[in-house]
């Protein structure tokens, strides 16, 4: 499956960007939401400690899946939506061939 040199059209990047972006800002807001859970039954340091651990794992993992190249998108939106933070329709704008690839490739990833 040929994905990395697949060209973008104008539409196609405004529709991948609002997607990505999408995406992005709702893991991001779960993420402070169980920030602040975690941090409101911090009673001893070594819960304060495992607060830290938690979120440079999270840090690392969000920095890594946020890949905005357009070689890597194709990826990046099959596992956004095998995650769950992303919807399929989200992506409508793109060409068929895409989200194709994007379909198959979220079923297996």
């Amino acid at each position: 499956m040929q994905v990395t040199n697949t060209e973008w059209s104008e539409t196609e990047k405004t529709v991948a960007h609002k997607a990505f972006e999408r995406a992005y800002e709702r893991e991001i807001d779960a993420l402070i939401k169980e920030v602040r859970s975690k941090a409101s039954t911090i009673a001893q340091i070594k819960d304060m400690w495992s607060l830290h651990d938690f979120l440079s794992a999270r840090r690392h993992d969000i920095d890594g899946k946020y890949d905005y190249t357009y070689s890597a998108l194709i990826f990046v939106f099959a596992r956004l939506i095998k995650e769950g933070w992303l919807d399929i329709n989200e992506l409508e704008g793109l060409s068929k061939d895409k989200l194709t690839k994007i379909t198959a490739l979220s079923r297996t990833i």
